[in-house]
Formats: C-alpha cells, sequence, structure tokens
C-alpha cells in the first residue's frame, strides 16, 4: 500500500508543508513531554522527530527545510560514532546553528553498546554522555532516542526497568509512562526501512502500509509522530 517516494529533501519538505496545510502543530517531543505533563489538549499534533545516524552535514539542509517552513523538530545526536565527530570544527557549527534556530537536542543512545565494548556500567555511560552532549552545547538534555547499533545488542534494553525521570530526563523516545507514550498513542510514520516508510498504529505495526506522510493525512489522524534520519535524503 502506498507509492513510490523518491527520498529527497525537497520531496520531505512537500510533506511537511502539506501537514502545516492541512491545519496540523509541528511540536518537538519536548514540547509534546511538556504539553502532556501539564494535561494540556491536543489538536491536530504531529511531533517531529530526526535521528542523525551517519551524518551531521546532511543536518544542514534538514534543518533549513525546517527553518524554512517555520517548524520545529528534536535532532538526536550520537557521540560515539565512526561515522562522525559531533565536536569537529565544520559539524559543531551545524549543531550550533540547529540549537540557535530554535529546535531541541537530544542523546541518541548507545548506552549498552558502550556497556558491553568497555566494561563500563550502563548508567554512568549515559549520565556522562548527557553531561557531556549538555555541556557542549551549552543546553539542557531533556530526552533520549535509543539508537539501533551494530553491535546486535538492543539499546532500547537500558529502559526496560528504568525511567527518564530517574536521569532527570522528560522522556524516552518510546517511554510507555503515562506522561509520554507518544509511540503508543500516535500513528507512527518513519524512513527508518531507508527505502521505503513504514507505519505503526498504537504501537502494532501495519504491514505492507508504506504511504508516506501526505498519504497518511487523507485518513486525518489526530496525533503522528513522525521520525525521519536525515541520512535517508
Amino acid at each position: 500500500m502506498g507509492t513510490e517516494f523518491t527520498f529527497t529533501f525537497e520531496n520531505l519538505e512537500g510533506e511537511l508543508a502539506a501537514a502545516v496545510k492541512q491545519g496540523y502543530e509541528i511540536l518537538t517531543c519536548k514540547d509534546y513531554a511538556l504539553r502532556k505533563i501539564s494535561g494540556s489538549t491536543f489538536r491536530k499534533t504531529l511531533v517531529n522527530r530526526i535521528d542523525v545516524d551517519y551524518s551531521i552535514e546532511k543536518v544542514l539542509p534538514l534543518v533549513n527545510v525546517l527553518n524554512k517552513l517555520g517548524i520545529k523538530g528534536s535532532f538526536f545526536i550520537r557521540l560515539h560514532a565512526q561515522e562522525y565527530n559531533p565536536f569537529s570544527l565544520a559539524n559543531y557549527c551545524i549543531l550550533k546553528h540547529v540549537r540557535d534556530t530554535g529546535h531541541e537536542i537530544g542523546y541518541h543512545s548507545e548506552v549498552v553498546d558502550q556497556a558491553a565494548t568497555w566494561k563500563e556500567e550502563a548508567v554512568e555511560c549515559l549520565k556522562r554522555d548527557i553531561s557531556i552532549l549538555g555541556t557542549m552545547l551549552s543546553v539542557k538534555v531533556c530526552g533520549i532516542a535509543s539508537h539501533g547499533g551494530e553491535t546486535g545488542l538492543n539499546n532500547l534494553d537500558f529502559w526496560n526497568n528504568r525511567s527518564a525521570k530517574e536521569f532527570g530526563l522528560l522522556y524516552e523516545a518510546y517511554d510507555t509512562s503515562p506522561a509520554f507514550n507518544l509511540f503508543h498513542e500516535s500513528l507512527y510514520i518513519s524512513d527508518s526501512e531507508w527505502t521505503h516508510w513504514k507505519c505503526y498504529k498504537s504501537g502494532v505495526l501495519v504491514p505492507g502500509d508504506q504511504r508516506c506522510l501526505s498519504q497518511h493525512l487523507a485518513d486525518k489522524p489526530r496525533l503522528i509522530y513522525h521520525l525521519t534520519h536525515s541520512d535517508t535524503y
């Protein structure tokens, strides 16, 4: 189900512009969490999450798309990627641009991988990384999105018996607590298959549904959790 989609920044701009045109309020993960905690009601809402897996250079055209549309997103940054150094001269400038134009910067966590590789406690790895990312960019890191690494381990397992609140955070991206629970309460649309879209409804995969955002909008979903990867485009 769904037509072929070409993953270009121009096409992604068109997808997000369609949501804006149809009256969706575009929120960061942080803003969604704060509103959920406050008990606020939501009109048609799209939560805009961006995972930065392999290239910070590709963040720049994506953040420029968001700025052009006047919308915000949550960018989740790795600290231990072989593919990029977030604090290189060029990459640090890009991340400052993301911050200074009003977007959220979160941590793309690999603490299970780190603990296994370095023989260190995952809790201490997480605390240190949150501190480093926040200090380097002069931001308060409010949220975590667990990265699917290449070790075969699942970084999301760290949260099986832990809560984001324990670490002074508002949320983890797949947090099931009533204070967040976005994945299970939304239509989740993701480009994480790299060559086509996939979606989950209320936390359950919809087999064969490869529709892009603009095609889903015809169904008028109340709450959309939209995950993109800058590397895909």
